[in-house]
């Protein structure tokens, strides 16, 4: 799969990515940091892109539609998160891309569970 990791993932986390044969490209590498939301949004729409992020504007399906998208992750962690506990719920993410599509859908990974907001079905004409 495609993604992009916006501002606040670093190597180690890019690294979980290649490591798991992802094609990952970052917000840092684009010179995107700072950007609007909606701009982000649009250049991972244009781009056929994942977001992961820790932005929790994002899971605002009203503003963000993933319907748009190859999907948007949101990755809850508490305040003051160690780097591995990062790690820990990239790999959880990671893991349960084996069982489920992620495009088109919102997705918040959260210590134990991940929930999952399924974009509506289009109609068939």
């Amino acid at each position: 799969m495609k993604f992009k990791l916006d501002e606040n993932f670093g190597t180690r986390t890019q690294q979980c990515f290649h490591t798991a044969g992802h094609d990952v490209e970052t917000v840092r590498r684009q010179k995107l940091q700072g950007c609007s939301d909606y701009h982000l949004f649009e250049v991972c729409c244009t781009e056929q892109r994942c977001l992961v992020t820790l932005d929790l504007d994002f899971s605002d399906v009203t503003r963000f539609p993933p319907a748009k998208t190859a999907g948007i992750v949101v990755i809850r962690i508490p305040k003051n998160p160690s780097v591995t506990l990062l790690e820990q719920l990239t790999h959880q993410f990671l893991k349960s891309l084996t069982k489920m599509s992620l495009e088109k859908n919102l997705w918040i990974v959260e210590i134990g569970r991940i929930r999952v907001h399924q974009s509506e079905k289009e109609e068939q004409v």
